[in-house]
């Protein structure tokens, strides 16, 4: 029998409405699969067990230096407060379909169009760990990236080299 345990739907209700929030904040510019795509990215880094990500769909969306939406200080975040509740945007089409996206996810019932990635970043830009990768994925101006086996890092022995020019 199911359990009717009312804490454990509003922990589930909690999770949707804080990736919600995550996807609109982050992609709810984009079209629909870079939505979904962003959605299985945290999905894949929720399967990996992997306690630096953050714990539970939550502590991953909220985990610092993450998902940006989430520092007061970045642009994203502006999205985030206006989609929050009480938000110019907490009811808009957009919103819903991010909620319709995380409820998807959360249910196993979304496909994982990155192929297993837990990294991306947007294609204007290129942050330091993505020099180097190939992408898995290019979705909706998002470029995703597959975690690389610990073999597979190199890591500098010592300082950086400085080149003349």
């Amino acid at each position: 029998m199911p359990s009717t345990d009312s804490s454990s739907a509003d922990s589930r209700a909690h999770d949707a409405a804080i990736l919600a929030l995550t996807l609109y904040a982050e992609a709810g510019d984009r079209p629909l699969r870079a939505i979904e795509a962003l959605a299985a990215l945290v999905m894949n880094r929720h399967r990996s067990g992997q306690g630096h990500w953050g714990q539970g769909i939550t502590g991953i969306c909220r985990a610092p230096f993450q998902f940006p939406c989430w520092n007061t200080r970045h642009p994203h975040h502006a999205r985030l407060r206006a989609a929050a509740p009480g938000g110019v945007a907490a009811h808009s089409a957009q919103m819903e379909l991010c909620h319709r996206v995380a409820l998807r996810a959360l249910a196993g019932a979304l496909p994982d169009p990155t192929g297993g990635a837990t990294h991306m970043h947007a294609d204007d830009s290129q942050p330091s760990w993505s020099i180097g990768r190939t992408p898995v994925a290019e979705i909706g101006g998002l470029l995703f990236y597959r975690p690389e086996p610990a073999e597979a890092r190199v890591r500098p022995r010592g300082p950086a080299l400085a080149l003349a020019v």
